[in-house]
């Protein structure tokens, strides 16, 4: 069983056939779906999908896109959202510094109160960091310092020295699609040396479809399609990097648990 680590089930290209999309995925062998949120608009119906299904989780945060838009959360806020026990994670939130989407500042503050709301709730932290390494982390450093929390940097493209920094704050990473791509090069060698032990694999659908689906909209069941990849690079076998990555998966997300058949979520 394959875990899907980060979709977005509720975003256009999905939502339209949702139980269509789910129902291929897991026929072939994707088993559990966290479904992230990035706006507090969309917590509502992100947790009621759900409640719904027993094999589909909740995050909830604020993607560094939308931190303008609010600037103005404390902790309060997502602390209460974050009771709900089908939210299993806090995010994703983090840093964009290639569209400055939102002001620098704003981001690197709310990604100081996701953090601060990780922390004390223990759920992982869900970070998105895309041109913003060095700032990623200082602030990573300095949050540590004041006590630890677990995370783990998604849909992972940055550079081998930003791997080994976060993995020595005893991070997770986790593999998108793109590592499929012919020119993700460095990020393929940086994948087969991950420890076995901090890696999760996921699609951020409806984005990024790996090869053979390149161009299509991406859904949670081309999983499948990224794990066989990875599980090449690293000379394992495909059950095998299923197993690990799924027990990560539940080790890291300590709160997601799958429902017997036909139980409610």
């Amino acid at each position: 069983m394959l875990i899907d680590s980060h979709c977005h089930l509720n975003y256009k290209g999905l939502v339209e056939q949702q139980q269509a999309v789910l129902a291929r995925a897991r026929a072939g062998g994707v088993g559990g779906f966290l479904n992230i949120s990035t706006r507090q608009r969309e917590w509502a119906d992100i947790i009621a999908l759900a409640e719904q299904e027993p094999d589909v989780w909740a995050s909830v945060g604020i993607h560094p896109h939308e931190a303008d838009e609010h600037a103005d959360m404390g902790e309060g806020v997502l602390l209460a959202a974050a009771a709900h026990p089908r939210v299993v994670a806090i995010g994703e939130t983090g840093l964009d510094y290639y569209y400055d989407h939102s002001d620098r500042a704003t981001q690197q503050a709310l990604f100081r109160t996701h953090i601060g709301v990780a922390r004390v709730t223990g759920l992982p932290l869900i970070i998105h960091t895309r041109d913003a390494e060095a700032d990623t982390l200082r602030i990573l450093r300095d949050e540590m310092g004041e006590g630890v929390f677990p995370a783990l940097i998604h849909c992972f493209t940055a550079s081998a020295d930003f791997a080994g920094q976060v993995l020595d704050m005893g991070l997770t990473i986790s593999l998108s699609g793109i590592i499929t791509f012919k020119n993700a090069k460095d990020l393929q060698e940086i994948a087969k040396v991950i420890p076995k032990d901090r890696l999760l694999v996921e699609t951020d659908a409806p984005f990024l479809a790996p090869m053979p689906h390149r161009g299509k909209v991406c859904e949670p069941g081309f999983t499948a399609d990224t794990a066989r990849f990875v599980a090449g690079l690293r000379g394992v076998s495909e059950g095998a990097l299923a197993e690990a990555t799924t027990r990560n998966f539940f080790r890291l997300f300590t709160r997601a648990k799958l429902a017997p058949a036909g139980a409610p979520a």
